[in-house]
């Protein structure tokens, strides 16, 4: 096997720090980069490694105390490499380990062998192939001896490694390449969906991008469908691209005109961005349950008090419970205070908060028809919904929306679950459902975490079929349960220590891979770690532009005629009952 030209040799190490590396003399420090890989080649396996930090050495304190001049190129060089050398840190992440052919039972020799006490000698004597092309991963357990020799990991390393997009055994789907290579790293979409994710960053690293990325995928692989709660309306529909100069950058929709169905809360604000087909929805008062009060507490300002006191009303009145309160005089919440021992001053406080209410634009006092049935029809027959909230993209209306809407949704796939559990039929199968939440930490703050349907859901993992894609710029204000739980943690640029710990939360030999994180581009780079990938690694994300839209898409929709479009619109709203 050729590994080309060797970069180092290894010096010293340990299985929980890693392999000290020093190079070669006419191996340049300068191109060695925190997150590139290497190949260590041992004697039996070959350690695929992730190179953590860079240093310099020097083999006498002599020499770092009277260093050459700057302008003695000679002395430099005569010091370079023996005197004065460079090391880098590598942390392997799996090993490379020949499958050798068996050997057979009896054979000694080329001839028929009957005794077993020399097929046992033969067996014994046995020597692998090291040359096979079959090689088995493994974790870890080891590390290569002395002066293992060191090189640039190859293209056969990650297609080992990572495999192909187009492999007809696996869901694959190239998320990027490596940061000093142009080949695929891929993402298993069928371990991707199996439980909840999370794409996390600081502003304007590029997160919703990533996030349009696995959308993209996960359409394509037909991996699971989609529910996204498209807050700033970058999803659905085009959004514009940062930069000096103007552009925009295609939704799913435009991609995937025929699997991705738009509802939108603002019907206005989407058809001025040029939308044509998007569905109206609606929600009503008596679809607002406690439990949806309690997550929106904190924004409509309302004590615990208030909320004892929702409660009771609840109990009174029911499903009207809200319309019946904002229509109460101040006499009819005496009366009411005195018959069902509630608090006046409480009741009183709640009223005037939630005619905040009222000034939603989605809001009705009851709805004609079923909007989340309409949902819910989309998700059964394999269609993505994207929800756009145009002008109503405050936090009030995105964690009161996407909270209702979500609750039932789970509803309605537990009672499917169980039909599955219960008749064993493939046809009851459940499609696998991903539901992908902005600002994730409002959601999943440890105050309310366990209150809330998101905590629930990142806590079952894939038990109902349901699971999140969670994007956020603040880890940290996740629940540390619930951190715990994602499955593949796609991170861009962080600089906050709490943030950069939140996401190495239950992860082990997460030391060395901080400096990683915190070396990421501003940019098109992220560290990727977690049960859809064998190992972590650091990308160049994947360029979302016109060359990717003709690799993933579907029929752009500028082809399309008005008239084939307002069609498939109108047959749309026949299927959903409009």
């Amino acid at each position: 096997m050729t590994l080309g030209k060797p970069l180092g040799s290894v010096i010293q190490g340990s299985l929980s720090e890693g392999l000290e590396v020093r190079l070669h003399p006419d191996v340049s420090v300068e191109d060695m980069r925190v997150g590139k890989f290497l190949v260590v080649q041992g004697v039996r396996s070959r350690f695929f490694c992730m190179l953590t930090d860079v240093a310099l050495g020097t083999s006498s304190q002599r020499i770092a105390a009277n260093p050459p001049d700057f302008g003695d190129d000679l002395l430099r060089e005569i010091l370079a490499g023996s005197s004065t050398y460079g090391t880098i840190e590598l942390t392997p992440m799996l090993m490379f380990t020949p499958i050798p052919d068996p050997p057979a039972f009896f054979p000694l020799n080329g001839k028929s062998q009957k005794s077993l006490p020399e097929a046992a000698k033969n067996l014994a004597s046995f020597q692998p192939n090291t040359n096979t092309e079959e090689i088995e991963l493994r974790p870890v357990k080891t590390i290569p001896s002395h002066f293992s020799q060191v090189y640039d990991a190859e293209e056969r390393d990650f297609r080992t490694v990572f495999g192909w997009e187009d492999d007809p055994q696996r869901c694959n789907f190239a998320i990027g390449q490596p940061l000093d290579m142009d080949v695929p790293v891929c993402l298993d979409l069928e371990r991707f969906v199996e439980r909840s994710n999370g794409v996390f960053g600081k502003s304007g690293t590029g997160k919703s991008f990533l996030t349009r990325l696995l959308l993209s995928g996960i359409i394509r692989r037909q991996a699971a469908v989609n529910l996204i709660f498209d807050m700033h309306s970058e999803y659905g529909w085009e959004a514009v691209r940062e930069g000096k100069s103007f552009s925009t950058v295609k939704g799913l929709r435009q991609l995937f005109p025929g699997e991705v169905q738009m509802f939108t809360l603002d019907p206005q604000s989407t058809k001025r961005r040029g939308v044509r087909d998007a569905q109206e929805l609606y929600l009503g008062y008596d679809q607002i349950e406690i439990e949806d009060i309690k997550l929106v507490a904190n924004d409509l300002g309302l004590s615990d008090a208030a909320l004892d006191n929702a409660t009771i009303l609840q109990n009174e009145f029911g499903k009207t419970w809200i319309i019946q309160l904002l229509n109460m005089t101040n006499e009819d919440i005496n009366i009411f205070c005195e018959e069902k021992k509630g608090h006046k001053g409480s009741i009183m406080a709640l009223q005037r908060k939630l005619m905040r209410l009222e000034s939603l634009k989605y809001m009705r006092t009851t709805c004609p028809k079923n909007y989340v049935n309409a949902i819910l029809q989309c998700l059964e027959a394999g269609k993505h919904v994207v929800i756009e909230f145009g002008s109503q993209s405050n936090m009030l209306s995105y964690m009161l929306v996407t909270n209702m809407i979500t609750r039932r949704i789970h509803k309605a796939y537990v009672h499917k679950a169980e039909m599955f559990l219960q008749t064993k039929n493939p046809i009851d199968r459940p499609q696998q459902l991903v539901i992908t939440i902005e600002e994730a930490h409002r959601f999943l703050d440890p105050a309310i975490v366990g209150s809330t349907i998101f905590g629930i859901i990142a806590r079952e993992m894939r038990k109902y079929f349901v699971t999140l894609l969670i994007v956020d710029q603040r880890p940290s204000g996740i629940d540390n349960e619930v951190m715990s739980q994602i499955g593949t943690r796609i991170t861009a640029l962080l600089n906050d220590e709490k943030d950069i710990d939140a996401i190495f939360t239950g992860v082990a030999g997460a030391g060395s891979l901080r400096s990683v994180l915190a070396k990421l581009d501003s940019k098109q780079q992220a560290l990727i770690l977690g049960h859809a990938v064998p190992m972590p690694v650091v990308v160049r994300t994947r360029p979302y532009d016109e060359k990717f839209y003709q690799e993933i898409g579907d029929t752009i929709w500028e082809e399309q005629s008005d008239e084939a479009v307002f069609a498939a619109a109108e047959a749309a709203k026949a299927d959903l009952g409009f």
